[in-house]
């Protein structure tokens, strides 16, 4: 099994931390983990696409290792395609393969559609566009996310977990993962501070998103992909991302294969074998 090596790559607003497996010979693939995640949730996936693939999974401003933003800064959604561009450049990669989970699905499918020139394949597990809101969603949603965001001085302290087995068991239990699942996305999402460990995540990322798309925005932008697509998803199928829905828009896109895979959510890190085997036919 390929071993994962440590990269730093310097960003405009910092640095974006990133784990690399495969032969530098190999064609390039970037992977883009979900929200709240980090490039430890292809562990498990990773080393079984390096046999045809460099794997670079970064973790995102704000997530893992990598740099938060400045203090009374925003988490704007369109920031993170700045990440994927720079992570490219960084890298030295005019044009590359994106794989990305969730979030990073969501990010993958549109800057493909963004910047066609640069994505050679892609795909994609739980996420194709991001998710949206109607019209009526959009003033209360622009008011909580401002009244989040200038009250989050008043936040209480981060909660501190005595062990690192405690801190694995509380994300086990939020995203109904294995024990293995959850220990691999915790052990690089933590810090060690005085009476044990903290996420490491910027708490700011938790601040309701001051805008999104609207659906129709979303099938627009999804039309522009060029790339062949690959699309796994979870059956049974995740709330938010309803089958309907999500056939609708890989309709839109010219060249995609859609898989199912028994599953949750976190599919690639419980089944690992399987979505690489999509992935990878």
């Amino acid at each position: 099994m390929s071993v994962a090596e440590e990269l730093q790559l310097d960003v405009t607003h910092g640095v974006l931390a990133a784990k690399r497996w495969g032969d530098a010979s190999l064609p390039p693939l970037l992977a883009l983990h979900g929200w709240l995640d980090n490039a430890g949730s292809f562990d498990a996936l990773a080393p079984l696409l390096a046999t045809r693939w460099q794997v670079v999974a970064i973790d995102l401003r704000g997530h893992g290792h990598s740099a938060h933003i400045a203090a009374g800064a925003w988490y704007h959604y369109v920031d993170y395609f700045d990440d994927i561009r720079a992570a490219l450049d960084a890298l030295g990669w005019s044009r590359a393969s994106l794989l990305g989970h969730s979030l990073g699905g969501a990010l993958a499918s549109q800057f493909a559609a963004i910047y066609p020139e640069r994505v050679e394949r892609l795909l994609l597990i739980e996420g194709l566009g991001p998710l949206t809101y109607t019209l009526e969603d959009a003033l209360p949603r622009l008011r909580q996310a401002l009244d989040q965001h200038a009250a989050f001085a008043l936040r209480r302290p981060l909660r501190v977990y005595a062990t690192l087995d405690e801190a694995i068991e509380a994300r086990r239990l939020a995203n109904d993962l294995s024990h293995a699942a959850a220990r691999a996305i915790v052990t690089r999402g933590v810090r060690e501070v005085e009476g044990g460990w903290v996420w490491s995540s910027d708490p700011r990322l938790t601040v309701v998103s001051p805008q999104r798309y609207t659906e129709d925005e979303v099938l627009a932008t999804l039309a522009g992909i060029q790339a062949p697509t690959q699309l796994v998803l979870a059956d049974p199928s995740t709330s938010y991302l309803p089958l309907s829905m999500m056939q609708a828009r890989a309709d839109r896109v010219a060249d995609l294969r859609l898989t199912r895979l028994p599953g949750n959510h976190h599919l690639h890190l419980e089944n690992a074998h399987a979505v690489a085997a999509a992935l990878l036919g």
